[in-house]
């Protein structure tokens, strides 16, 4: 089988590389030479885990060609995947297109007779038809099939969620476009990941559904948590009692400074724009964009009012600025917003992350960087931890507070010991506790875990009773 890639970003590196490593003969598409010139070297233009390795062995099993165009890459192709750019449009919000419907004219006239065009890029609902009918006015004599396959990689783990997907989405119109598929991800699927067909429609609206969803639950325990300060509860206990109940979960309900990255904020924006087009409104989803995006300027007054005093300049060292750890991307970091927020209040910034400093420095003027956190924090008023790298979790609080002028700790993504923090001599803010203090242990105990209980037995008895409840409409 014979698959082309047209676009080598974030989705369409890791998708035309995981296939390779499965024996696929992978062509990849990619005007940039810069992008090229890494990959053909074993090195990927963003950052990810485990995505070099791949890469390398790859490229060394000569399994992955480049073009800078589509003549050559798609004339013996079966699935061609769709995998560029679809930002956000700044005058509406709603998905710009622009680079898929270049893809399109490009690819058109060398397509051949029975491709499958698959739309991995994330796009409204609707698209996919659109791609059919602009094919079929730029080839009426061709025979083809256009097919939906949203992705849902999570960054920082996207080569594990290929592989380990919990499902593999394809909206398909015929059999051939299923069957394609199939083939494609049978070496791939292993249980108890499922491959789901559905229709194109269903498809494209899934991947927009999925993320509004989840970045609900980002904006919902962030206002959770700013309750608990106000009432003296612990946003951590919460966030784990309520994610038990099975229908719900404890995923994305981590309390923190709001949601970024090349996902939630811009799907969430195109799924409100799409909805307007179609007289509708989604205003659950228009309340999740506006809490996150308040989410940063309440944070940086929080951090100013506590280093008011004294009416001198103030230093703020920020640890972390890309939107998450273990990826390189500072699409619409939560630092993006909160820096230039200290900034115009008068506070010079200090800036540090492992990874992101060559793509975010351009984007942070004014601030000053360092290579080393403890170096980051020394002489400031107050440090914030914005991004959750294990580099952050293993600091020396002793070195942090000796360093830190100020003592006042900004624990933005909940992963300091408060015990260690006071021990240390450090003014630790946490998000979502009503009470400076070390927060309370959350104990749990069941049945099963009682010397004297029989964990079968008990196993057995809760199935049964499940079983009743749902035999009974009880539960739901």
């Amino acid at each position: 089988m014979g698959i082309t890639i047209i676009g080598s970003g974030y989705v369409g590196t890791t998708t035309g590389f995981c296939f390779a490593s499965r024996g696929l003969k992978v062509n990849i598409v990619e005007k940039n030479d810069n992008i090229v010139r890494n990959l053909q070297n074993g090195v990927s233009s963003i950052f990810e885990p485990f995505l070099d390795e791949l890469i390398r062995a790859a490229t060394e099993a000569s399994r992955v060609r480049f073009f800078s165009d589509c003549a050559g890459a798609v004339d013996d192709a079966d699935l061609v995947f769709l995998t560029v750019g679809t930002p956000t449009d700044e005058v509406d919000g709603s998905a710009d297109l622009s680079a898929l419907w270049q893809a399109v004219r490009e690819m058109a006239p060398h397509l051949r007779s029975g491709a499958v065009i698959v739309v991995k890029s994330t796009v409204p609902v609707g698209t996919n038809r659109s791609v059919a009918e602009l094919l079929r006015e730029l080839r009426p004599d061709l025979d083809f099939s256009v097919a939906s396959n949203p992705e849902f990689l999570r960054e920082g783990s996207a080569v594990r969620d290929f592989f380990h997907a919990d499902r593999v989405v394809c909206g398909v119109s015929d059999q051939r476009a299923r069957d394609r598929l199939l083939e494609a991800y049978r070496p791939i699927i292993r249980a108890p990941t499922r491959l789901v067909f559905t229709t194109p429609e269903s498809a494209e609206l899934s991947k927009y559904a999925s993320n509004a969803f989840l970045a609900m639950k980002v904006s919902f325990i962030n206002e959770i948590a700013d309750l608990c300060e106000r009432a003296g509860a612990d946003v951590g206990h919460v966030a784990k009692i309520i994610g038990m109940d099975q229908r719900i979960g404890g995923e994305f309900l981590a309390a923190g400074p709001g949601y970024g990255g090349s996902c939630f904020p811009k799907d969430t924006l195109a799924l409100a724009s799409a909805a307007g087009r179609l007289n509708t409104s989604v205003r659950l989803v228009e309340a999740v964009i506006d809490v996150n995006t308040r989410r940063k300027s309440q944070l940086a007054s929080r951090v100013m009012k506590a280093i008011a005093n004294g009416g001198s300049p103030k230093t703020v060292a920020v640890l972390g600025i890309a939107f998450k750890a273990n990826t390189d991307d500072i699409r619409d970091a939560p630092s993006l917003d909160l820096i230039p927020h200290l900034q115009a209040a008068g506070c010079g910034v200090h800036a540090h992350d492992p990874v992101c400093r060559a793509k975010a420095e351009p984007r942070l003027p004014g601030a000053v960087w360092f290579d080393d956190p403890v170096e980051a924090v020394r002489g400031a008023d107050a440090a914030v931890i914005l991004t959750d790298w294990d580099v952050y979790r293993q600091l020396d609080l002793r070195s942090l507070a000796a360093a830190l002028g100020g003592r006042q700790l900004f624990d933005f993504r909940n992963i300091i010991d408060p015990t260690a923090a006071a021990a240390a001599g450090l003014t630790l803010h946490a998000i979502g506790r009503g009470s400076s203090e070390p927060p309370a242990r959350l104990e749990t105990w069941s049945p099963d875990e009682s010397p004297t209980a029989e964990p079968v037995r008990f196993a057995r008895q809760r199935s049964a009773l499940a079983a009743d409840e749902l035999r009974n409409g009880v539960g739901e």
